[in-house]
């Protein structure tokens, strides 16, 4: 489980292609502190599990599936990317609820600048629309974000100074893919709902 606070812009420093899947070497001396085998860091959003690990640098293996289904197929070397550790017990949250599973991708859309801040706009897959809402949470590329509009296909996310320079939205253009992740909440609560009204009818 995540937080949606990203520890640390990290790097990918090399692209393994391996048929049916990959494997990444991604730079993050912060994220790596104390890492293992076997432990899991978020990239970009995504979950991954450490395969290789140093001082500064991380290896992890990603499946077919998960490069179908978000932003990461499309890393090459020198791309950057957000870094999380999962949160430890006892820490606080100080995002919400992220567990690190893509449910799908959008775009930057546009970028509005302001004197102190920003508002990025960010296309919506018709599946998701349903669980965004006004002033709700989202996780984009790993990010803890809170929705400022929620259209019929696209949503928008004001980000501060910190965010803008310490992310990869502080970097993306329109065009870009993001990895978006829902609040896990909504999708407990649609499907509580479902099954009650099946009971409430037999």
């Amino acid at each position: 489980m995540f937080t949606g606070i990203v520890e640390e812009l990290g790097e990918i420093t090399a692209v393994e292609n391996l048929g049916d899947s990959c494997r990444f070497r991604v730079r993050g001396p912060v994220v790596t502190e104390g890492a293992k085998h076997g432990d899991s860091i978020a990239v970009n959003g995504v979950c991954l599990t450490v395969v290789e690990h140093d001082a500064d640098w991380f290896t992890a293996d990603v499946m077919a599936e998960t490069l179908d289904r978000s932003s990461l197929g499309a890393l090459a070397d020198g791309s950057r990317v957000n870094l999380e550790r999962p949160m430890a017990l006892g820490a606080r949250l100080g995002g919400h609820i992220v567990q690190g599973h893509v449910d799908g991708t959008g775009q930057v859309l546009e970028r509005k600048p302001s004197e102190n801040w920003e508002i990025i706009k960010i296309s919506l897959p018709a599946d998701l629309t349903r669980y965004v809402v006004e002033k709700g949470s989202i996780t984009v590329d790993g990010i803890s974000l809170t929705v400022v509009d929620a259209g019929p296909d696209y949503f928008t996310v004001s980000l501060i100074p910190t965010t803008l320079a310490l992310t990869t939205l502080g970097i993306k253009q329109p065009g870009d893919p993001v990895n978006l992740e829902v609040d896990v909440v909504a999708k407990y609560v649609e499907r509580l709902l479902a099954n009650s009204g099946q009971g409430a009818g037999q």
